[in-house]
């Protein structure tokens, strides 16, 4: 059973003291498959290493995080232009707009995000959405860039049933990770009303750890909980459910 956690930070400081065995843990478990998304260049090193250490199992996007579109966010985007012209990644992101922790930097934010898409329609790769409290913003900005080279996924998705259907619209998978486990997480609540193959498994560790390891720090390998919830939620196999959104992680990446 291959089983793929589409949005992992496993560069984070938080694995400082057992970066190795964290991961070892969950490859040995058949979480096998990670996609590394980007925050801003102070992260780049650590990541390019985690590739170097793990070349089979880690797999690396590029992109500047909303919460970092600071006073400098130009030279980060310039950072993240000349990373994609001189190697190889397999997304943009993580994207996007994020009004939880600053609304006063929406603007620099929606620049950002509309650049970085259309990087990702010169390169031709998708882009990895980040979204806190700015549905309607970030739709606004889909909408308006909305095309046939436009897809990827809607990480952590916790959006109601109208929204979720919106975002599959505009080509994106939606990410699903421990809040689906929450029980005030609602999207448990609507999602067997959307169709499998719109699905990828995320666990945006070392955040949002799934029940019952909330509140604690997340690792890649509680995405098996995420995935029990889900073989409920469709009464499908765990293997099931493992083949298909690995599957749709593939369509999505090219890998």
């Amino acid at each position: 059973m291959i089983i793929t956690d589409t949005h992992t930070h496993l560069y984070s400081e938080a694995f400082d003291d057992d970066r190795e065995e964290m991961i070892t843990r969950a490859i040995d478990q058949g979480v096998s498959r990670f996609f590394i998304p980007a925050i801003d260049s102070a992260y780049t090193q650590s990541m390019l290493e985690l590739e170097t250490r793990f070349p089979e199992n880690v797999f690396l996007m590029m992109g500047l995080h909303p919460t970092h579109v600071k006073e400098d966010y130009e030279a980060e985007l310039q950072h993240v232009e000349d990373m994609l012209e001189n190697r190889f990644f397999y997304a943009v992101g993580e994207i996007g707009i994020d009004l939880y922790w600053d609304k006063t930097t929406l603007d620099i934010q929606k620049k950002a995000f509309i650049y970085q898409i259309r990087l990702a329609k010169k390169y031709k790769l998708p882009i990895v959405i980040h979204c806190r409290e700015a549905f309607d913003e970030i739709f606004e900005v889909l909408e308006s860039e909305k095309s046939d080279d436009l897809f990827g996924i809607f990480h952590c998705f916790t959006g109601n049933l109208e929204q979720a259907h919106q975002a599959i619209s505009y080509n994106m998978k939606l990410g699903i990770g421990g809040v689906v486990t929450f029980k005030n997480g609602k999207i448990d609540q609507f999602l067997n009303n959307i169709d499998l193959k719109h699905i990828v498994l995320e666990t945006d560790a070392p955040y949002l750890a799934p029940v019952p390891y909330r509140g604690k720090r997340n690792e890649s390998l509680y995405i098996l909980k995420v995935l029990e919830k889900l073989s409920v939620i469709y009464s499908k196999s765990i293997e099931e459910i493992a083949e298909i959104t690995t599957k749709n992680s593939v369509e999505v990446f090219n890998k």
